[in-house]
């Protein structure tokens, strides 16, 4: 499986020390926001600092809840730690960093580049392997596990491949005190610890298509600058293994795969990608061809590979002597893919949606959906704030019963205020208000997390009207980012013009010769552009390269949506001048 891109350096191989021993306007019938059944009953939330204008006489938390308050952010409150300090649009790296930790989705651990997944970015994850899982199971994937080690003379059996990840592989070298005899990798993909069993299992035609999938880690000790989900040491991810009689059906399958990944970030995560064909000098090292979902982060100007699906042709099999036996008992070698979606898909989702108020997350993955909290009057009326809140219970239990994640905030010790800042940090989609006034009127306050828009709905609405709310939530943040995602890719004849568009953090489709010694110039003139022209901070300097790569060839499908038309005959390569083949993405990425 290919590395997670990001700029790697030549480092001394590593000595671990191991002691021996598509949108619709309306729901569906059925819930609409599991991820295939419901991820987890437990709840859902929601906060915005917009607050109740209830009688300060008679509503607790007022002031933080006030207009005056709503326009005091946690931005500005120094005093107060709990929100963000950075603005998104100011200091996006350390937006992003507090985000992650502020909203408990990452914990730093002493180890660089290795984080600890808290329990809501671990539901994330959960949600994501549920709807993958499912769908690949549709194709007749069957899951599996191998082990983490691999010797050091397996690894080295395909050399193209070992080569593109040999800066990154860790090494166990010893047992207790004494050296191992051979070192052992920690795996940073598993092409060389699974084949030699495919080459075991695969014997007639009849043992095909065999198709593996493995949801496992894998450590990759690359680079100098991590970031949390984006770049790390160690990742969560699936990696699927496949082999077939005909290259016929192991491009087919190619194609399979890249569409649910594609499902997985514009259905599942809300975020846009577009589809197409890496380069050869950025395909897979050993594989025959590779495709891939690029996504985009329009704060940061920098695309991202969001997921790839490999062709591998029989560069392994006839490596690892993968054969079988056809019907007129000739033996031939197989075809292979292999494909991969990691926990980078949380980074991206975070990075596209989410503000300077904290978490913006897509209902079907957001670990809480809705959050209720009862605004109880402050003095004397224990038997009225007891009524409101066996009335919110009561909100809550039917909610879970429609398979609703939702949370009742019932602490006694916060203001109302403190605990819409605190759900809307954490993402939670919708907030439900509900103090004296619409207990005796028989009305609920929703707040939308997204847009911050209140609506006031009537019980006998109420769970039809949070059903419609959160599969809305669901389509417009899909529409909004692709919308922010699309004027962010500009169309370029010449280099000049070109250069313009990746100055102004956008992507570019450019007409492209394809050739490798052509991407190797862009590369390095953008890289000097970038370096005489002074316009990336020392973080980003630091932590992404200034030069422009290729990002994917689109397909003809991806062309249209973008309302982009065929080439020429008459194109040119935008900096080389001969003849062009391919409109080609090109950006600044991570």
């Amino acid at each position: 499986m290919d590395k997670e891109t990001g700029d790697s350096s030549e480092i001394e191989l590593t000595t671990l020390r191991v002691s021996q021993g598509s949108v619709s306007s309306s729901p569906p019938a059925s819930s609409p926001l599991s991820v295939d059944s419901p991820v987890a009953v437990t709840s859902l939330s929601k906060k915005k600092k917009m607050g109740s204008t209830r009688n300060n006489n008679t509503s607790e938390g007022v002031a933080a809840s006030s207009p005056k308050a709503q326009n005091s952010s946690n931005l500005k409150k120094k005093e107060s730690r709990e929100g963000l300090e950075v603005r998104k649009s100011e200091d996006f790296s350390a937006w992003y960093s507090q985000l992650v930790q502020k909203a408990e989705l990452i914990e730093f651990y002493d180890i660089s580049g290795c984080y600890i997944l808290r329990p809501a970015s671990y539901r994330i994850w959960e949600a994501i392997q549920s709807y993958f899982d499912k769908e690949i199971k549709k194709l007749g994937v069957e899951n599996a596990y191998f082990p983490i080690f691999v010797s050091a003379s397996r690894l080295n059996q395909e050399k193209d491949h070992v080569a593109g990840f040999a800066p990154e592989v860790a090494w166990v070298t010893m047992s207790g005190d004494s050296p191992l005899e051979e070192p052992i990798a920690v795996r940073p993909t598993s092409e060389t610890v699974m084949y030699p069993s495919f080459a075991k299992w695969i014997r007639s035609h009849r043992d095909l298509p065999l198709k593996i999938n493995q949801w496992n880690n894998v450590v990759r000790w690359e680079f100098k600058h991590p970031t949390p989900f984006l770049r790390s040491r160690e990742f969560l991810w699936q990696e699927g293994h496949t082999a077939f009689a005909t290259k016929e059906e192991a491009d087919g399958e190619v194609v399979q795969i890249l569409e649910l990944y594609r499902s997985v970030y514009e259905d599942l995560l809300a975020v846009p990608v577009i589809k197409g064909r890496k380069s050869e000098k950025e395909k897979f090292a050993g594989g025959l061809y590779t495709t891939t979902v690029e996504a985009f982060i329009p704060y940061s100007g920098r695309a991202i590979q969001a997921a790839t699906s490999h062709c591998l042709g029989q560069n392994f099999a006839n490596i690892f002597d993968i054969s079988f036996e056809d019907e007129n008992r000739l033996r031939k070698k197989v075809y292979q893919n292999s494909w991969g979606l990691t926990t980078r898909s949380i980074g991206v989702m975070i990075m596209v949606h989410s503000d300077d108020k904290g978490l913006v997350l897509p209902p079907k993955v957001a670990p809480l959906q809705v959050v209720v909290v009862p605004i109880r009057i402050r003095v004397n009326q224990e038997e009225i704030n007891s009524m409101l809140e066996q009335e919110c219970g009561e909100y809550v239990s039917e909610l879970e019963k429609r398979d609703i994640r939702v949370k009742l905030d019932s602490r006694k010790d916060k203001t109302p205020g403190w605990k819409f800042h605190h759900w809307e940090l954490r993402g939670v989609c919708l907030r439900l208000e509900v103090g004296v006034k619409e207990f005796q009127s028989g009305e609920v306050v929703i707040v939308r997390r997204d847009t911050g828009e209140r609506t006031v709905v009537s019980k006998s609405d109420l769970y039809e009207r949070v059903t419609q709310l959160l599969w809305t939530m669901q389509q417009e943040m899909f529409l909004r980012a692709k919308n922010i995602r699309d004027h962010c890719v500009a169309v370029a004849y010449n280099w000049n013009d070109f250069m313009a568009a990746i100055d102004s953090k956008q992507m570019v489709l450019a007409p492209w010769c394809t050739d490798t010694k052509c991407e190797e110039e862009v590369k390095r003139q953008s890289l000097e552009y970038a370096a005489s022209r002074g316009n990336e901070s020392v973080e980003e300097q630091s932590s992404q390269s200034g030069a422009v790569k290729s990002l994917c060839l689109p397909f003809e499908e991806e062309l249209s949506r973008l309302h982009i038309t065929p080439l020429s005959t008459e194109s040119n390569c935008f900096l080389c001048h001969t003849s062009a083949k391919a409109w080609t993405l090109w950006g600044r990425s991570y």
